[in-house]
């Protein structure tokens, strides 16, 4: 009896410690996406093109932005990170569709909000949106 109790001991911590890897694995597969590839793949973007835009937009004029020169913004958060994070604008699920969603009509999301509607085009948002999901 006893050794079928340190045998069904061992298993149950052998499906513990696969249950742990397999959640490390999923996390770090949906957020802070690993690579660039994968993120132009998943936002239907171009990491190089979002750069860019961002600059074309003037969006360092509100926010701090890693990798943009001169993008110090202090009106809207630091995007730095967002990636990793759970919400957009502390709202919407941060998944591709709502990225593009609030890039593109961010008044839409939430009225109240200080992020201007800068028409930008949904070939942009997905640009930019390729971009910031590479900031983990």
């Amino acid at each position: 009896m006893l050794e079928v109790t340190k045998a069904t001991d061992r298993l149950k911590l052998a499906c513990a410690c696969a249950m742990l890897a397999l959640t490390f694995f999923l996390l770090a597969s949906c957020k802070g996406y690993s690579s660039r590839a994968a993120v132009e793949e998943m936002t239907g973007g171009n990491v190089a093109r979002g750069e860019a835009a961002i600059n074309r937009y003037g969006c360092g004029t509100c926010h701090t932005i890693s990798g943009i020169s001169g993008a110090q913004g202090q009106v809207g958060p630091p995007l730095t990170g967002i990636a990793s994070r759970t919400y957009i604008a502390g709202v919407l699920e941060n998944n591709p569709d709502n990225m593009l969603r609030w890039i593109q009509n961010p008044r839409g999301v939430d009225e109240k909000t200080a992020m201007p509607t800068l028409g930008v085009s949904e070939q942009d948002a997905r640009d930019i949106a390729s971009f910031l999901y590479t900031l983990k």
